[in-house]
């Protein structure tokens, strides 16, 4: 079970991170987001970091209180 907390911890913080992204890039033109590399970069791998501290909070939260 605790595999499934990190799984559904995973794709809520993915989506949370997708959120998270559409606040932050709601004024970048379309050619701003095409061709800056560093958004790429940096919001990215920001969104994949919220994912996988998500996954571990879930985890975290299931083993302290249903272990």
């Amino acid at each position: 079970m605790m595999y499934v907390m990190g799984i559904l911890g995973f794709i809520f913080g993915f989506i949370f991170g997708q959120l998270v992204l559409i606040f932050f890039l709601r004024e970048k033109t379309k050619d701003e987001l095409l061709n800056d590399r560093s958004l790429k970069y940096t919001y990215g791998l920001a969104n994949w970091i919220i994912a996988g501290l998500m996954s571990y909070a879930f985890a975290s939260i299931y083993n302290l209180y249903f272990s």
